[in-house]
């Protein structure tokens, strides 16, 4: 095994005791600590694990850390309210942390007591540390298929050649013509980091075709989202090879968001909205940003919209997207 803090990861002797207290435990504990990229991870699988990652929805970000405190008393104290995959410390060169972490739990469960319990926990006396759902990625876009093709042969190619995949919805494409983009919903962070590896290694071709592989950003996804109304090229084909259906977009999304935040302590969401560009068909571009008080992370994206049949005004239907998509990336749409 390898040398679980090598001495090279101490350039000075800034906070020496707190890391002389951090080797002894990982010596006494056993612990493996390997430091790569800025960060030192605990785990991913940890010793003993058997079976498949965790999915979506069982890390946790935790901010507001003191920057001399370290994984001898940060993994006990998340560990005692469930079961680490997995725990990341952002780290300097300095070797102090960078005020903020990860802990991926085994389960959801895991996830939402390290909140209920340690969120607003005096670490140090006068540091309250934050504790919230991490907004992991795992999502990607496929663009440039074919308009011929059925949501069920990507499917079965799709899981022919990755796994994890949960849904899987097709759209015309805003970018090509004549061609349909996929948007794909994997289980966790890792099981989509690896389908893109492999989609993209190589230049994978999907049922015979050539197509673009990227993580889904929020700016394609708002744009996909506000034109759900109009038909697209591959329903027919949809309809002959059953699956998974479209989620429409839910009409209480800021209901929703509203309350989790209130059950999560963190305050209630200000969104602010701006019109960017009016098209001549209706259509309005609105650039649209929440921020969520006890959260270090805010959310903002572009998206395409114009006045729905209930009356709601391009703001009001922006705010809605931008509510949905920090609700799927909570893990709770």
């Amino acid at each position: 095994s390898c040398d679980p803090l090598p001495p090279q990861l101490w350039p000075n002797n800034i906070n020496q005791a707190n890391k002389v207290a951090l080797l002894a435990w990982a010596k006494e504990t056993g612990i493996n600590l390997v430091q790569v990229n800025g960060q030192r991870r605990y785990g991913g699988p940890p010793p003993g694990w058997v079976g498949q990652p965790p999915r979506f929805g069982t890390e946790v970000f935790i901010g507001k850390l003191p920057q001399d405190m370290y994984e001898n008393e940060l993994i006990p104290l998340f560990q005692s309210v469930g079961k680490l995959y997995e725990f990341r410390l952002m780290m300097t060169f300095s070797g102090l942390n960078r005020g903020f972490a990860y802990a991926k739990y085994s389960t959801r469960r895991g996830a939402r007591e390290a909140i209920a319990t340690l969120h607003n926990r005096e670490v140090r006396q006068g540091c309250a540390i934050l504790v919230c759902r991490s907004t992991e990625k795992c999502e990607l876009s496929l663009d440039g298929l074919a308009q011929t093709l059925a949501r069920c042969q990507l499917e079965a190619a799709l899981r022919r050649l990755t796994e994890g995949l949960l849904t899987l919805t097709l759209y015309p494409s805003p970018y090509r013509r004549q061609a349909q983009l996929a948007l794909l919903k994997y289980s966790s962070h890792h099981a989509a980091a690896m389908a893109k590896k492999t989609l993209v290694e190589g230049n994978t071709k999907l049922v015979g075709l050539e197509v673009k592989v990227d993580w889904l950003k929020t700016d394609l996804k708002q744009k996909l989202q506000s034109h759900e109304e109009s038909p697209a090229p591959s329903q027919d084909q949809e309809a002959k090879c059953p699956g998974v259906p479209r989620s429409p977009v839910p009409r209480d999304a800021l209901a929703h968001l509203n309350a989790l935040c209130q059950r999560w302590y963190l305050g209630t969401p200000v969104f602010l909205t701006k019109c960017v560009q009016a098209s001549p068909g209706g259509w309005l571009r609105i650039w649209c940003q929440v921020a969520i008080p006890g959260c270090p992370l805010s959310f903002s994206g572009f998206v395409w919209v114009r006045q729905d049949r209930l009356g709601r005004s391009g703001h009001e239907q922006a705010k809605v997207a931008v509510a949905l998509y920090v609700l799927q990336l909570l893990g709770e749409s």
